[in-house]
């Protein structure tokens, strides 16, 4: 690896069908500076309680955009609505609580989409895509829905999907929140993993009997309790509202693409992707063509370890490389 600079562009105009105006940060080369119009698109993806510079926390050896690039990727990174980069509308103002009146169902309709959308436009190629925690989970409900047809790999790591296995209680009272009732609890505000409304909620959270907040990282994301499915609206009226029916409907992960190239990372040692929670996922994809789909388990890792570990260059990042140049 080098010392050359970083090229990196801020693009803040990416406009989603409801209006939120999203940011995209985009590493458009490696630091050898070899651009060019051919290099494959790669879109990062983030979880829950942080924004796209999560992948970026590591020094340029060990970071995996960092790393993309200087193997020859065009790399972008998705910032989701209500993070730092991400805190516009069209018409309403982040201090009115109907700018946080939203759910993850909308993050897979509108935020992924509209910058899948944006990241093809811009290059004219299907994008590779790495998506870690709850950009795992929109990814697999996106695929489910044959509606990720822009998108040519994904590399899931720390898939969630399921949460019955859960043990640690400081996940599982995270796992049974989410970002809309949060800022209903907490009021609406900029969502940063540095700002007060996070501060206030992991206040929240480690005030709750059993949890221990000494090294709350690697249990923390954004995923509902039992099987996978819509945002429940807390009564049968308000399902039937949104759903036409009165509970909200289960995702089916089974109708995935079977051949759809899968990179499915997850760690033993991790206290929200749970090891028998994703083994449950894997057998929902016993299906899948065996060709397409690749798993990589990490007996020493846990939930922050695979964008954040200093030994995830090797370990992980080099396998995440190969495959997506088998699927190219």
């Amino acid at each position: 690896m080098n010392n050359q600079s970083i090229r990196m562009e801020l693009i803040i105009k990416v406009t989603t069908d409801d209006g939120y105006i999203l940011g995209l940060l985009r590493i458009p080369e490696g630091r050898a500076g070899s651009g060019g119009a051919n290099r494959p698109p790669v879109l990062l993806q983030h979880g829950l309680l942080v924004d796209g510079i999560s992948w970026l926390m590591n020094p340029p050896e060990e970071s995996l955009p960092l790393i993309l690039a200087d193997n020859g990727f065009d790399v972008w990174i998705s910032n989701l609505r209500g993070t730092q980069f991400s805190r516009r509308h069209l018409t309403i103002d982040p201090t009115n609580s109907e700018f946080w009146n939203w759910t993850w169902d909308e993050l897979v309709i509108h935020d992924l989409q509209s910058v899948i959308n944006f990241v093809f436009n811009q290059t004219g190629q299907k994008t590779h895509y790495v998506g870690h925690s709850m950009g795992t989970l929109i990814a697999m409900i996106s695929l489910s829905e044959g509606i990720f047809d822009k998108v040519k790999s994904a590399a899931l790591l720390c898939p969630i999907a399921y949460i019955s296995h859960i043990t640690s209680p400081l996940a599982l009272v995270a796992a049974r929140a989410f970002l809309g009732e949060l800022a209903e609890t907490f009021g609406p505000a900029e969502f940063n993993p540095r700002g007060e409304a996070a501060a206030t909620f992991l206040e929240y959270l480690c005030a709750y009997p059993g949890v221990n907040c000494y090294n709350f990282l690697p249990a923390f994301t954004a995923v509902r309790s039992g099987v996978v499915s819509k945002y429940n609206y807390g009564s049968a009226d308000a399902n039937m509202k949104h759903y036409g029916v009165t509970s909200p409907p289960v995702q089916d992960l089974s109708k995935i693409p079977h051949d759809f190239p899968l990179f499915l990372g997850y760690g033993g040692q991790d206290a929200l992707s749970d090891v028998e929670d994703v083994r449950i996922l894997l057998d929902v994809l016993k299906s899948h063509d065996q060709d397409k789909i690749k798993v990589q388990y990490v007996e020493q890792y846990g939930h922050v370890d695979f964008i954040m570990g200093v030994d995830a260059k090797d370990l992980v990042y080099g396998e995440v490389l190969e495959f997506f140049r088998a699927h190219n």
